[in-house]
């Protein structure tokens, strides 16, 4: 059962894609994540890439955010986005778009950047380091935003690396087999 957890939309019931195509963040992560973010949501434009049923956006909407752009390239995904927008009554402030995240942030290049960008793509695909490395190289992330990844490697970006060795890790837990991590850029 999901549901929004606090907000404008508090406590209303989401609707899920049927079947294991999609798995939603659980709701010990999602309130883990949100107290973190909580006093970085007013006002905000929240990206939501892998956006499966939409919760992440549809919370931070829920919480303040100014407006949240959701992505999915499943059109039952999508439909269930977009039930859901509207059972929560928060439709007026999302976007949802129906793309493969590579294209959606190629298309966005040069528009306005992202405040909060939520990552988490089904486990298999591994696609963190190449949704955030697209995010950076469209410029589509603000210079103080915040990046929450979502995924089964305790350690996506990779240590080290350059790609990692750009953000600051403000935040590291695991959640079951979930592992979330909330980034900054570094200055």
């Amino acid at each position: 059962m999901m549901r929004i957890i606090t907000g404008r939309a508090r406590g209303i019931q989401l609707v899920t894609l049927e079947g294991d195509m999609t798995r939603p963040t659980s709701e010990r992560a999602k309130m883990a994540i949100f107290s973190s973010l909580q006093f970085e949501l007013e006002g905000r434009r929240v990206l939501d890439l892998f956006a499966g049923s939409g919760q992440m956006g549809l919370e931070a909407v829920s919480r303040g955010a100014e407006h949240a752009v959701l992505v999915d390239q499943s059109k039952d995904a999508v439909k269930v986005i977009q039930k859901n927008a509207e059972k929560t009554r928060l439709s007026e402030d999302c976007t949802v778009i129906c793309s493969d995240f590579a294209e959606f942030l190629r298309q966005r290049r040069g528009k306005e950047p992202f405040d909060i960008v939520f990552i988490d793509p089904p486990y298999a695909m591994k696609a963190c380091k190449a949704a955030v490395e697209a995010l950076l190289e469209n410029r589509l992330l603000k210079p103080h935003g915040i990046v929450v990844l979502e995924s089964a490697e305790p350690d996506p970006l990779g240590v080290g690396t350059p790609l990692a060795e750009r953000f600051e890790v403000v935040k590291s837990a695991r959640y079951g087999v979930a592992h979330v991590s909330i980034l900054t850029p570094k200055a």
